[in-house]
């Protein structure tokens, strides 16, 4: 499974491809799943560009995707986008449209609580676990961990030469991950050689703007279908 990362905490002054109004992620999220993306992850946006868990953003945003494609839609709720743990719980208890999934993070302060808030209202839940981080060690430790959705497995390490290592070293960490499914990535200059290394090993991957603005050559992608594309056949020979 390729999953496209439509934005991420990127905006237009990083690249004009960037999708940013609800409008703008559909168009792009219906590209993408038409080059080869069987699942969306968006960080809906405030008017002035940055990240919300905002129940009004959230909904309009998710409609105009809904409208656009008939794959699952996920979200972040990085603490970013509301540091407040409290607060951040509080907002999704308020969501009136709900996502397919959304992404915690588990080194985050309030993980626990959030992830249980989304599964009490049937919300998918990608556990987000960066290298580097105690987010691994916390999931593998969690109650709730048998009942995510799958592990998104973030890899950190921005050095083309040593991502796919790390990688490595954090599936190892990770271990049998309580039998649920790896989503493994990675961002910046380790984007593509974690993509490579998740194709060959049969794990689910993704690629998009918010984790890359390169097409493997080094040339800057035009949209995110463009780095679907890239990605499709991408192989790792025996």
């Amino acid at each position: 499974m390729i999953q496209v990362c439509l934005n991420g905490g990127r905006g237009p002054g990083d690249s004009a491809a960037v999708p940013m109004s609800p409008a703008a992620m559909a168009e792009a999220a219906a590209e993408a799943v038409a080059a080869g993306a069987s699942d969306v992850h968006v960080h809906p946006k405030t008017p002035c560009g940055g990240d919300t868990l905002s129940p009004r953003v959230l909904a309009e945003t998710l409609t105009a995707l809904r409208e656009a494609v008939d794959v699952p839609v996920g979200v972040t709720t990085g603490a970013w986008a509301e540091p407040d743990p409290v607060r951040r719980v509080e907002r999704v208890r308020a969501w009136t449209v709900l996502p397919d999934h959304a992404s915690v993070n588990w080194h985050e302060p309030g993980a626990e609580e959030l992830a249980a808030a989304l599964l009490d209202r049937g919300v998918g839940v990608e556990a987000g676990l960066w290298s580097g981080t105690d987010g691994p060690e916390r999931f593998l430790r969690s109650p709730l961990a048998p009942r995510v959705l799958r592990i998104l497995a973030e890899v950190t390490d921005p050095d083309p030469t040593t991502a796919a290592s790390t990688a490595r070293a954090l599936l190892t960490d990770l271990g049998t991950a309580h039998g649920r499914p790896i989503l493994l990535h990675g961002e910046n200059a380790g984007t593509w050689p974690v993509l490579r290394l998740a194709r060959h090993l049969g794990l689910s991957t993704r690629i998009g703007l918010e984790d890359t603005l390169l097409l493997p050559n080094g040339t800057p992608a035009k949209s995110n279908a463009q780095l679907v594309s890239a990605a499709v056949p991408v192989t790792v020979p025996e």
